[in-house]
């Protein structure tokens, strides 16, 4: 028997046990197994380890997609995370090849995912607070937000939760630096029922800008001087 004389639902059920690349290779053979890589049913999960499988196109995006994960656990994360006005040439080239693709593809999964659950983001360096704002407002129902490792996440990501994140139930904000202890009490008071998690966040040393630290240095100096 050829595997284009099973039944659909023999199909999926194949389908589901490959992973991305597997299910587009197998998808590209014939008409009846593009159909299948493209039934909704397949995909209300996904899974991404870098920046670099976003831009594949061996997935779909849609309102079936209920669960999304994007953890990049690498050395160059740490590139990622210095300071923008600290990095060397070689460091902002390295960046700017990627700075801005997690934060486009959540962009659009916000637009074309409405019935998004839950959502993961590790060692996402480049996410801003207005993506994850947008994404509030447009997944109405998602109620797993786990945070870990993203650096530019501020406290106005923690608003925006408390004005967006009606079916919230959990939030991890953890190793996340410019988070506040101020943030989080926000977000207690105003979202009780909401399992909070911040480790190290609060407590962490926060991005600073190099006029802030000049003007300390002048400061200090005029004290020294009296």
């Amino acid at each position: 028997m050829h595997i284009t004389q099973l039944n659909r639902e023999c199909l999926l059920h194949l389908f589901s046990f490959l992973d991305k690349n597997s299910r587009k290779n197998l998808a590209k053979t014939c008409h009846k197994l593009l159909e299948v890589f493209q039934d909704p049913i397949l995909w209300s999960l996904l899974n991404f380890n870098s920046p670099a499988e976003l831009k594949k196109h061996n997935f779909l995006l849609g309102p079936a997609l209920k669960y999304l994960s994007i953890c990049w656990h690498s050395e160059r994360v740490k590139v990622c995370n210095i300071e923008d006005w600290m990095k060397n040439n070689f460091q902002k080239d390295f960046c700017n090849k990627h700075e801005n693709t997690v934060t486009d593809f959540l962009l659009e999964v916000g637009n074309r995912c409405p019935n998004l659950l839950s959502l993961t983001l590790s060692g996402c360096g480049h996410v801003t607070d207005d993506c994850l704002l947008r994404l509030l407002r447009n997944c109405p129902s998602l109620k797993t937000l786990k945070l870990e490792n993203c650096v530019r996440i501020t406290d106005q990501t923690l608003e925006a939760v408390t004005l967006y994140g009606r079916s919230l139930q959990t939030l991890h904000v953890d190793f996340c630096r410019n988070i506040t202890q101020t943030g989080l009490e926000k977000v207690r008071e105003k979202c009780p029922s909401v399992m909070l998690s911040a480790e190290r966040s609060a407590n962490m040393i926060p991005d600073s800008k190099p006029e802030k630290k000049f003007t300390l240095g002048k400061s200090s100096r005029k004290l020294v001087q009296l």
